[in-house]
């Protein structure tokens, strides 16, 4: 058994399913307070995680090794060994889209479910050049001795839609602000070279390829070709929202993750709403 570090993680709720939430680059389990309440009400298990290096992990668990996307995968199947719940569903923003697909790369059959939000096979462009480019880019600022707090409102203007509150942009700031630099670098460093588009027909598992349709970083066509791509996938698309759709839209995102849940997972235990018991589905 390993004895590495488990990542923290935050949880609500109970029941035979367990359904994990993986943040993106810029995030961590705080990203999700509006959908945790939302699944352990419905019956669900429901776990945010702190990526290894982000929140309450530090980037020592997974040892000495430099922080790569099968590092932070292996630390995802070792909560869920930890975890132990009969069924479990993974739903993975951005990064963490790309984490859940190398896990189930690395140890086919360990999961039950996937939602990929937001999230792709594979990153940017082959040859290099282009993730070289976009790495420049992303880390002018902190080059320029601006830190994420300067980072940060620049690249979270980017990400949401173009209605998006200004209490959901402080949020995201806010969120992306703390993430530590190292982090932040060596994270993104991971993920421009993820590229798992082959793995695709062998997700052996109901995966809800989730987009958003305002959202220029993950845009829905290429989220739907993903589905299409995908023996048991489908697609759904939330309106008005930009890359943090979870945040932007809790309420539609919510409700596109219960379905799905609901649908293919659906809780084998009584689901309490303000003290009366309600028969679940199933």
């Amino acid at each position: 058994m390993s004895t590495l570090p488990l990542p923290r993680y935050v949880e609500e709720g109970q029941g035979d399913t367990a359904v994990v939430l993986l943040h993106g680059v810029g995030g961590g389990h705080a990203a999700f307070s509006a959908t945790l309440p939302v699944l352990a009400q419905a019956g669900y298990r429901a776990v945010a995680w702190d990526a290894p290096g982000y929140g309450g992990s530090a980037v020592a668990t997974l040892g000495h090794e430099p922080l790569s996307m099968a590092h932070m995968a292996d630390a995802l199947l070792r909560l869920v060994q930890h975890l132990g719940a009969k069924r479990t569903v993974v739903v993975g923003h951005s990064m963490g889209g790309m984490i859940a697909q190398e896990a189930c790369f690395m140890q086919p059959g360990e999961l039950d479910g996937l939602v990929l939000f937001a999230t792709s096979a594979a990153f940017g462009k082959p040859g290099g050049d282009w993730q070289r480019a976009f790495l420049h880019s992303r880390f002018a600022a902190l080059d320029a001795g601006l830190g994420m707090a300067g980072l940060a409102p620049v690249l979270v203007g980017g990400m949401l839609a173009l209605g998006a509150s200004s209490r959901t942009r402080a949020v995201a700031v806010n969120l992306m602000s703390t993430v530590p630099e190292t982090t932040y670098r060596a994270a993104l460093a991971a993920i421009v070279s993820f590229n798992r588009l082959e793995n695709l027909p062998h997700l052996n598992m109901p995966v809800l390829c989730l987009a958003c349709d305002e959202d220029k970083t993950a845009p829905p066509s290429v989220m739907e070709k993903m589905a299409a791509n995908i023996p048991q996938g489908s697609y759904q698309c939330v309106a008005h929202a930009g890359h943090l759709g979870n945040m932007e839209q809790p309420e539609a995102f919510n409700g596109a993750v219960l379905g799905y849940l609901q649908q293919h997972f659906p809780p084998n235990t009584p689901v309490y709403a303000t003290g009366i018991p309600v028969q679940s589905a199933g």
